[in-house]
């Protein structure tokens, strides 16, 4: 359809096809490393995809950090990004990372209801403040996040930032996409659904980070929900819509550091 090629990334990415292996290797061995300090497939709800993994730090957590994975809705679970955990766990955080129902077997609506289910149990079993990062059809989530009408009062005003990493911020031109057929959007529920329309927001610290080198598409979405939002816009230079989650795993890098500023 008419913008299938401005939302494909890996046919624009050099050995695209070599990524999601490494990331799935990666977690593993995060994983086995970290076993000790680890709560695997908690389950925040009924279905079999309704869990979540929690990594805890070295000492008393300072905070909660949650990452919401990306695959356009409709691929992925949370086994494949534990790695992405180390950076702020590195800084004291506790990281946890949901999975959740995938379309065309759930709408995005449920997705999005799912993952606010998802905070709220993982809330309760971390004090402090908590970051919320998000990768593409991710960084949609951890925005939506910020609907007051979503999570309860006592959870999102502990929301101190969050960062939308490469996000999809308003999901109107994805009408005009094939994938469409398996989120079953239309005008109404897509701008529902969409980010840059919502204004009743908890007051977190917004920074959207997006790469350098992503598909024109993408860049946009950044700018249109930075200039929705007023929120910090990052571009980093260099990085395309697979590589530009990395530094997550990067104790020392900018990305963590938005993540576990001080509330």
């Amino acid at each position: 359809m008419e913008l299938d090629d401005a939302y494909s990334n890996g046919a624009y990415i050099e050995n695209a096809e070599s990524y999601p292996p490494r990331w799935a290797a990666s977690a593993e061995d995060f994983r086995n490393a970290v076993r000790a300090r680890s709560k695997l497939d908690v389950p925040y709800g009924e279905g079999a995809r309704e869990c979540y993994d929690l990594f805890m730090p070295e000492g008393t957590a300072k905070g909660l950090m949650i990452f919401v994975h990306g695959g356009y809705w409709i691929a992925f679970d949370k086994s494949s990004w534990s790695h992405l955990a180390v950076g702020a766990l590195a800084h004291g955080y506790a990281v946890a990372m949901p999975s959740y129902d995938l379309c065309p077997d759930v709408r995005i609506a449920d997705i999005t209801q799912q993952i606010a289910a998802a905070i709220t149990a993982i809330a309760a079993e971390i004090n402090g403040p908590i970051s919320l990062a998000g990768h593409s059809a991710g960084g949609h989530l951890v925005a939506r996040m910020l609907d007051r009408r979503l999570l309860p009062d006592m959870v999102g005003a502990r929301i101190a930032s969050v960062v939308p990493i490469s996000p999809l911020a308003d999901l109107r031109p994805l009408l005009r996409t094939s994938m469409n057929g398996k989120f079953k959007l239309d005008a109404a529920s897509a701008a529902t659904e969409s980010p840059v329309d919502m204004e009743d927001r908890y007051p977190a610290e917004v920074t959207v980070w997006v790469g350098g080198e992503e598909r024109p598409a993408f860049l946009d979405q950044a700018v249109w929900l930075t200039e929705a939002w007023g929120a910090d816009h990052v571009i980093a230079l260099g990085k395309h819509h697979f590589n530009v989650i990395e530094p997550l795993a990067d104790p020392e890098s900018d990305l963590v550091a938005v993540l576990v500023r001080p509330s």
